[in-house]
C-alpha cells in the first residue's frame, strides 16, 4: 500500500498571491517583492560591479537581520492570520514580519548613512531617495496586511525590529568596523577582489565622473602629443 503524496509547498520568496481582478492587490503584491529586487538586483549587482566595503557591510547587516527574524519566528511560533489557508503559508510563522523588518532596516540604515554625508549620490537628492525608500517601507506594511499574510501587530513588530537593528548595525559599522576598512582594502583579499573603501568620499558619483573625464582628457592629450 503506497503512502499518500506529500502536500506541495511553494517557495514563498517570490510567491505572492492576490485576488484576481483586484488592481490594488496586484500593485501591493509587487510591493511585497521589493526586498527581493533590492537583494538580487541591488546588492548582487553592487558586489559584481562596485564592490564598496560599506555597501557590502550594509548587505551583511540585512542578512543578519533576517537570521534574527527567522530565529524569533521559530522561537515564538505565532500563527499567521486565518487567510493563510488560502495563501498556503500556514506552515510558516508570522511574528515578526520579515518583509517589514527588511524594508525598515533598509530605510533606517540608508537614512543614517546619508545623514553622515556617506552616500553614493549628491545630498540634494536625499529628499527624493528617502521619500521613495520610506514610502515603499510603509506600503510594505499595507501590502502584508491587505494581502492577508500578516496581522497588523506582526507588521508593527517587524517594523520596530527593523528600525532598531538598522540603527544598531549602523552604529556597529561606523564605530567598530569602519576603522578596519582601509586594512581590508589593502589586504590581499581586497586587492584580488578589487574591494574599495569610499566612505571618505562625500559624492561617489561626482568623484567617479570627474575622475573619468580627467583620465580621458589625459589620454587624449597624450595621443595628440605622440602624433
Amino acid at each position: 500500500m503506497t503512502n499518500a503524496a506529500a502536500p506541495l509547498k511553494a517557495i514563498t520568496l517570490t510567491h505572492v498571491r492576490y485576488q484576481r481582478g483586484d488592481p490594488l492587490g496586484h500593485f501591493l503584491a509587487w510591493v511585497s517583492l521589493v526586498p527581493v529586487f533590492i537583494s538580487l538586483a541591488g546588492f548582487l549587482s553592487h558586489f559584481l560591479f562596485r564592490r564598496e566595503i560599506h555597501g557590502l557591510t550594509f548587505a551583511l547587516g540585512l542578512i543578519i537581520s533576517q537570521v534574527v527574524n527567522e530565529f524569533i519566528k521559530t522561537s515564538v511560533q505565532q500563527s499567521r492570520p486565518d487567510t493563510c489557508h488560502l495563501l498556503e503559508v500556514c506552515d510558516s510563522h508570522g511574528w515578526p514580519s520579515s518583509h517589514c523588518q527588511y524594508m525598515f532596516f533598509f530605510a533606517t540604515y540608508l537614512t543614517l548613512l546619508s545623514s553622515r554625508g556617506l552616500a553614493f549620490w549628491d545630498r540634494s537628492s536625499n529628499l527624493f531617495v528617502h521619500s521613495l525608500t520610506w514610502g515603499l517601507a510603509l506600503l510594505t506594511i499595507c501590502s502584508r496586511v491587505y494581502l492577508g499574510y500578516h496581522t497588523l501587530a506582526q507588521t508593527f513588530a517587524g517594523t520596530a525590529l527593523g528600525v532598531f537593528l538598522g540603527a544598531a548595525w549602523f552604529w556597529i559599522v561606523t564605530n567598530l568596523l569602519s576603522p578596519y576598512f582601509p586594512l581590508i582594502e589593502e589586504s590581499s583579499f581586497g586587492r584580488n577582489f578589487y574591494l574599495k573603501d569610499t566612505s571618505h568620499i562625500r559624492n561617489v558619483l561626482k568623484f567617479e565622473y570627474d575622475t573619468c573625464r580627467a583620465e580621458r582628457a589625459r589620454i587624449t592629450n597624450s595621443d595628440h602629443k605622440s602624433r
